[in-house]
């Protein structure tokens, strides 16, 4: 499985700036896909994730409302829509997947850099 993710930058608080991640290397049928975030000095965490199959979303708090996670099966991509974001969103973003059933990420994109400056 490679996943390869790009769309990030620089923007203002307030802004938006949408995210994408490639998935390649098998079908993603009965799998999940999600988005990760690594700021400077801090633990990596979970942003959001969506199934394959179903679409169905989960979010993290503190982006419910104004981060969307989507995927188009047919381009095996998953997008992240940010809206209104703000100097704490800044950080390394990281696509990831595993199948369904299992405990943890087993595949990791390189991450894509989003800096949001106030």
């Amino acid at each position: 499985v490679q996943l390869q993710a790009s769309g990030g930058g620089l923007v203002q608080a307030g802004g938006s700036l949408g995210l994408s991640c490639a998935a390649s290397g098998r079908t993603f049928n009965n799998w999940m896909l999600g988005w990760f975030r690594q700021a400077p000095g801090k633990e990596r965490d979970f942003v959001a994730h969506i199934t394959w199959n179903l679409g169905s979303t989960n979010y993290a708090d503190s982006v419910k409302g104004r981060f969307t996670i989507s995927r188009d099966n047919a381009k095996n991509t998953v997008y992240l829509q940010m809206n209104s974001l703000k100097p704490e969103d800044t950080a390394v973003y990281y696509c990831a997947a595993r199948p369904t059933g299992a405990r943890v990420y087993n595949y990791w994109g390189q991450g894509t850099q989003v800096t949001v400056s106030s």
